[in-house]
């Protein structure tokens, strides 16, 4: 089996990360962002590589509040599935959470499965949040903390979607 390296994401893997994610945008399964996006949010991104220097895995860590961040645009190449990339790329953002010192990760995935099986749980109701805390994540333009908070506007692309939340171990 080929060796897959997971690093962190620069700017000349924009193009990498759009193709990867592009099937899965025809699919409904991710959201298509504009290339600007992807540039601006580059820091949050790793990506897997393969031998031959291919971007076969992609995926974002994005904070949204002091105690939670969201994993974002987890997404694999079809010759890359099922081969543990996807769970790799995961442990290093939880690790980056972690680090910056958040307690809580969220994600909105069709993929319930294989988040349940690295300990995230469906979140059944909006966790209580502190009023001022929401008043202050309502102010964000960003469509993640607008889905996280479960807002109206975001519905159609929410559909289908669970929200789900991973409690972390975060030395404080």
């Amino acid at each position: 089996m080929e060796k897959i390296s997971i690093r962190p994401a620069r700017t000349t893997d924009v193009q990498g990360i759009k193709a990867l994610v592009a099937p899965l945008v025809q699919e409904n399964i991710l959201i298509t962002k504009d290339t600007v996006t992807y540039y601006e949010n580059i820091q949050e991104f790793v990506v897997a590589q393969d031998e031959s220097g291919d971007l076969v895995g992609c995926g974002a860590l994005h904070v949204m509040w002091e105690d939670l961040a969201e994993v974002r645009t987890l997404a694999t190449s079809a010759k890359a599935r099922g081969r543990g990339v996807g769970r790799r790329m995961l442990e290093v953002l939880i690790q980056r959470a972690e680090g910056l010192g958040v307690s809580r990760v969220f994600c909105l995935t069709f993929e319930v499965e294989f988040f349940s099986a690295h300990g995230f749980e469906v979140m059944e109701n909006q966790e209580s949040i502190d009023p001022d805390v929401f008043a202050e994540l309502l102010r964000s333009h960003d469509e993640g903390v607008a889905e996280f908070l479960d807002l109206a506007r975001v519905k159609p692309n929410t559909l289908g979607n669970t929200r789900m939340i991973r409690q972390l171990h975060v030395a404080g």
